[in-house]
């Protein structure tokens, strides 16, 4: 397995081993043991998994304290361009945003730790896994708006796909108010 830190701390680009043979290919999603090796001691507690047409786009999700989630999220088949808004509070890149591309082909994965919002855009229809270290509760949960002014996501969507709910989440602004930082 191969291990690439991104732009934003904690943030990990994770790419499997893959076994090709004249009958396809084999890999593991995941494996306890290799992952503690290269440090991500992660207690998964549930897995989810979404299909997605082409033009939706998911998020920007998270849970607050005492929920908080890691998520280690993948593509089952198709392509995204999976987003992480770094939220923590202190951290040098706070309110910075990373776009990173998650593909079938690659079956590369992001390590997104406690802390940042997450969504996807559908480049393709995608069938979207992901695996989380809290289960989900509605009490914590929260979000920041897809298109919020602020941070300027470019989720490569002509014409996006969006739930009502996500439509309704509050802006970036909204959240640091929320913390305390404004």
């Amino acid at each position: 397995m191969e291990v690439r830190e991104l732009a934003l701390s904690g943030v990990l680009e994770i790419i499997p081993r893959m076994f090709h043979d004249n009958r396809g290919y084999f890999f593991e999603t995941y494996n306890k043991a290799d992952f503690n090796k290269i440090g991500i001691q992660t207690n998964f507690l549930q897995d989810n998994q979404s299909f997605s047409r082409k033009g939706v786009v998911r998020g920007l999700h998270m849970q607050l304290k005492p929920n908080e989630q890691i998520k280690l999220v993948r593509v089952i088949t198709g392509k995204v361009l999976d987003v992480v808004v770094d939220c923590r509070i202190g951290s040098k890149t706070f309110g910075e945003h990373l776009v990173h591309e998650l593909t079938e082909e690659k079956n590369n994965m992001l390590y997104i730790p406690e802390g940042f919002a997450h969504g996807f855009s559908a480049i393709e229809d995608s069938l979207f896994q992901y695996k989380c270290s809290s289960t989900y509760d509605k009490n914590s949960e929260i979000g920041i708006n897809p298109f919020d002014k602020e941070l300027k996501i470019d989720w490569n969507i002509e014409i996006p796909i969006v739930s009502e709910k996500d439509m309704e989440l509050e802006d970036f602004r909204s959240y640091k108010i929320l913390k305390g930082i404004i």
